[in-house]
């Protein structure tokens, strides 16, 4: 019952300006997200190639309610993978189309979106949609087919705890395009996602087959060791080799096996998100794992308690 709570906290715009100048979530929130600016977050970035990890940079930030916000956050994401080029770092970028108008438009947010796509083909760089919740999908996947036909520099999401993503990634398949395949982070009615584990976990295993058997370089991503444990076991059985795939997790969260997964041989990306706009990223991550809130509730603890 916590993880429903939490989401709504997530969407609470009051709660997001009293939080940004809470001193104790700010700490907190830097275990999650790479500081408030580029340089801070590409200083991660370098730290996480040398361990040996690649990267995809998130500049945080959603639901913008005016073209200049599009445009000035689709210039941030141009400046962002020039900087990526200039700093000799081995990152990609991933965004998400509300940041770029999309509640204002589906050609808003195409236009935004293609310029960022365009500055990342001339670098030979990459470009990922991050999937939001349910009622952007069908134009979420509209826009990035329209642009895929153009630019195969791009990529999307797609989350297993949605009824249609077999469906999806059959699609998506069969048009060869890249797929970063989760569970999912919103909350979702009965209506078009499952409500058990068991059941988001089940698909994610299918879905998961359908993309290291007959996908483009598809990225798993999940810290679930039994999905991990599924994907490796799938590929071995299939003799599907580790460089045709990768896993993806987030920045913060299990750097063990983060460590332990390149130690074996596989590739690993690291979604290293930064920006001013974490309240909700950090939301999100408190509802999807217990451990997580249990850290920063142990840290606000600490906080309260007199020095001694």
């Amino acid at each position: 019952m916590l993880r429903p709570v939490l989401i709504r906290l997530s969407q609470e715009s009051r709660l997001r300006t009293l939080a940004s100048h809470n001193p104790v979530l700010r700490s907190m929130a830097r275990r999650f997200v790479a500081g408030e600016t580029l340089e801070e977050a590409i200083d991660v970035v370098r730290a996480t190639n040398a361990r040996d990890m690649t990267v995809t940079l998130d500049h945080l930030g959603e639901n913008v309610q005016t073209a200049a916000q599009a445009r000035a956050a689709a210039e941030d994401y141009c400046g962002m993978l020039a900087e990526i080029t200039r700093a000799g770092v081995t990152s990609n970028v991933s965004l998400k189309l509300t940041q770029l108008g999309l509640d204002l438009g589906d050609d808003v947010a195409y236009e935004n979106l293609r310029r960022v796509v365009d500055v990342a083909a001339q670098d030979d760089n990459f470009v990922r949609i991050d999937m939001e919740n349910s009622e952007y999908v069908d134009r979420t996947l509209a826009i990035f087919y329209r642009l895929f036909e153009t630019h195969r520099n791009l990529g999307v999401v797609i989350q297993s705890y949605l009824y249609r993503s077999e469906a999806d990634v059959a699609r998506l398949i069969e048009a060869g395009a890249r797929v970063r395949l989760v569970k999912g982070a919103y909350l979702e009615p009965a209506t078009v996602a499952y409500q058990d584990k068991a059941d988001v976990d089940r698909n994610f295993v299918v879905l998961m087959e359908m993309l290291l058997a007959r996908g483009n370089y598809p990225a798993i991503a999940t810290h679930d060791p039994a999905m991990i444990d599924a994907t490796r076991n799938f590929a071995a059985q299939q003799g599907i080799e580790a460089s045709r795939y990768e896993f993806q997790m987030l920045y913060g969260i299990r750097r063990d096996l983060q460590t332990e997964l390149v130690r074996a041989g596989y590739n690993v990306r690291i979604y290293v998100p930064f920006g001013t706009e974490w309240y909700p990223y950090l939301m999100r991550r408190m509802a999807e794992r217990p451990a997580n809130l249990m850290f920063v509730l142990g840290n606000v603890a600490r906080e309260a308690l007199p020095s001694r």
